[in-house]
This record gives structure tokens, C-alpha cells and sequence, in this order.
């Protein structure tokens, strides 16, 4: 099983001064070619007068232009505990037993709009880009999409989608059998289910939480969706596979 989450906006400050970013350091090796124009166009781009429009980026937001200026000096710290937000408050991994901490080294990748994926030990610095930037001379679908689908084309069992729709279409997984998206719905006294936003990340979180402190890694589907109504959470199949999307996995909350 491999779970796959979206980053965070937001980066947590501060990290291991002596230890600035070695991409040979990061997971998925292959990606290392892709991040190195994705890092060579942020710092262009960091230069520019416009990198705060470019960057969707408000006047109190200043600052976030200056860490990618100096992103591949700047301290780093493992990317579980790097990103924050509703979703990885909800996931809370400085509260994670090693035991839930080594099964996400196995079985867990973070998507992001600079490095591609992830692995949740991986050293990084505080950066900020996202899927509705505008870069110089080329998209961040142009970097990401081929080599992301690439590594997960590579993954043998089952592929649980977390990400929001803005970053598979950076690096769509496989839509095969063993691929799975996760919708986040709630469900109203008179039976109707409405899409969240704030709680659909929340309930993510809280959702790979309970994964990593299984530590099951499930074969398919099936035996997810088991092990989830055996311990009271409610997720149910979803939409079928269609048009080169994976089927779905519904969590109601």
C-alpha cells in the first residue's frame, strides 16, 4: 500500500541549520533531474518583480518570497514535520509512536510542487509553491506530470489517493484496479452528502492517522474498507473507475 498526501501550503519555520538540502538525500531518486529545473526556476523566478503575483502571494506574505531565495541554504527538517495545516493537524505526527513512524517511512509519500513526491523523512527547507503558480518558461505540470505518474506506475499493490485535484493533475496515479481516490463527504440528518473543504483535509489527517497507527499494509480495496468498518470509520466505495480516473473511496464524517 502506498498513501499518498497533499503538502501543505504553510511550512513550519526552523530545522537543522547544519543540514541544508542534498537531493540525494530525497526519496524517488528519479525525480532528481525534474527538481533540479523545478529549484533552477523557482530562483529565477524568486528574482523577479512580480514573484509575489506569480506566487499568488498576498502584502503580509513577503517573506515567503525571500525562503526560496535561499531554499537550497536553508535549514531542513523531515517533511511529515515540515508541513502543517488542518490536514496535518489532524494527522499529528510529532504525537506518533516510532513504531507509526517507521510504517510511514514504508508506505507513505507526500505530493509538492517543488520536489514532486516526497518520502515523510526526507530533509527539506521551508519553501512556498503551489499548483496555481506561474513559473518562467514553463508549467509545473510540464516538470511533474510524466515523472510523477512514472513513479507511481512503479508501485506494485495498491495506491490510496489523498491528494486534492490540483495536485494529481501534477502527477496522476495509475487508473487501474489497485488505484483508489478518497472523497470526503458529510452527511446531513436528512441523509444527503455534501463535499467538505475545511474538514474534508481534517478528516484526512485524522484519517491517515489511524492508518499509520494500524500499520496494515492492506492488499486492495477491500480489505481497507474492512479493517476501516471494523473500527467504526465510515468509508464505503465510491464513483467507478471513468475516463482515465481511478474509482473512489468514500469517508463520510
Amino acid at each position: 500500500m502506498l498513501i499518498l498526501l497533499p503538502p501543505s501550503e504553510t511550512k513550519r519555520a526552523g530545522g537543522d541549520a547544519a543540514r541544508a538540502l542534498d537531493l540525494a538525500e530525497l526519496s524517488f531518486a528519479t525525480l532528481t533531474p525534474a527538481r533540479r529545473r523545478a529549484l533552477q526556476t523557482l530562483a529565477r523566478l524568486s528574482r523577479r518583480r512580480d514573484a509575489a503575483e506569480a506566487l499568488r502571494l498576498g502584502p503580509t506574505q513577503a517573506h515567503e518570497i525571500e525562503r526560496n531565495r535561499v531554499v537550497e541554504s536553508a535549514p531542513t527538517m523531515p517533511a511529515l514535520d515540515r508541513f502543517e495545516g488542518v490536514l496535518y493537524e489532524g494527522l499529528d505526527a510529532a504525537s506518533l509512536p516510532d513504531a507509526a513512524r517507521r510504517f510511514a517511512r514504508r508506505r507513505l509519500a507526500i505530493a509538492s510542487a517543488l520536489f514532486g513526491l516526497l518520502g515523510p523523512d526526507d530533509p527539506i527547507p521551508a519553501y512556498r509553491l503551489s499548483p496555481g503558480s506561474r513559473l518562467p518558461g514553463t508549467t509545473l505540470a510540464a516538470l511533474w506530470r510524466k515523472p510523477v505518474s512514472a513513479v507511481l506506475a512503479e508501485h506494485d499493490g495498491l495506491v490510496l489517493d489523498l491528494r486534492s485535484e490540483a495536485y494529481t493533475a501534477l502527477g496522476p496515479a495509475p487508473a487501474g484496479d489497485a488505484t483508489r481516490y478518497l472523497r470526503v463527504v458529510s452527511e446531513g440528518e436528512d441523509g444527503r452528502r455534501r463535499a467538505l473543504n475545511h474538514f474534508n483535509k481534517k478528516g484526512k489527517g485524522e484519517f491517515t492517522r489511524a492508518l499509520l497507527l494500524a500499520g496494515i499494509d492492506h492488499p486492495d480495496a477491500e480489505s481497507l474498507i474492512s479493517w476501516a468498518v471494523s473500527i467504526g470509520i465510515r468509508l464505503e466505495p465510491g464513483a467507478p473507475a471513468a475516463a482515465g480516473r481511478p474509482a473512489e473511496l468514500t469517508l463520510v464524517v
